[in-house]
């Protein structure tokens, strides 16, 4: 357990660094903001509402595997932890079953991953059988299986290499995702374990 909240600890400095370094060149101009200012601050939203995604998600780290749980306090199982992070992060509400998740969204390639993405599996001998939520440098979040803890698996790993089903980016491509505000709020509010 402890090994696992070291790991969160550093996931999160690394995620905290890297958000300070994307503070935008525009935002210290006084001129009027061009399209291209625009479209860079739309782009940074959208970004940063992923890593908030993510951030927030490493906050449930040891919450207990419950089959259809969809609380952190009753358990979660993969979707129920999918649809709980993007329900308080971003006020959106998504489909119950990792097969319904992909089937919304764009598909993303696997060199394309960014933290936020819905990253897919083969775990129970059909397609999109579990999902989790990439966190970037090859890691993503997920609820595993019964007897476990939400905690943090790495894409290279070779039974995740091998059940690899696609991934689906939803942030900045369904509406309603990631409004700024609410984003904050969540992220403020993220559990502490």
């Amino acid at each position: 357990m402890a090994s696992s909240r070291l790991l969160r600890a550093s996931l999160l400095l690394a995620l905290a660094a890297a958000a300070f370094a994307a503070v935008p060149a525009s935002a210290q101009s006084a001129r009027a903001p061009t399209i291209a200012d625009k479209a860079r601050s739309t782009a940074e939203t959208v970004w940063h509402g992923a890593q908030d995604l993510a951030m927030f998600a490493l906050g449930l780290i040891g919450v207990d595997y419950r089959y259809g749980g969809e609380t952190p306090e009753g358990g979660l199982d993969c979707s129920g932890l999918v649809r709980h992070v993007f329900q308080q992060v971003t006020g959106v509400t998504l489909p119950r079953t990792s097969k319904e998740l992909a089937r919304i969204g764009a598909p993303i390639a696997r060199d394309d991953l960014e933290a936020g993405d819905l990253v897919f599996f083969d775990t129970r001998r059909f397609a999109f059988s579990h999902v989790g939520i990439y966190l970037g440098d090859g890691r993503f979040i997920h609820a595993p299986s019964r007897g476990s803890e939400v905690e943090i698996a790495e894409l290279t790993n070779s039974y995740w290499r091998k059940h690899f089903n696609g991934a689906r980016r939803l942030v900045g491509v369904l509406p309603g995702l990631v409004p700024e505000a609410q984003a904050a709020t969540a992220v403020a509010a993220a559990p502490a374990r």
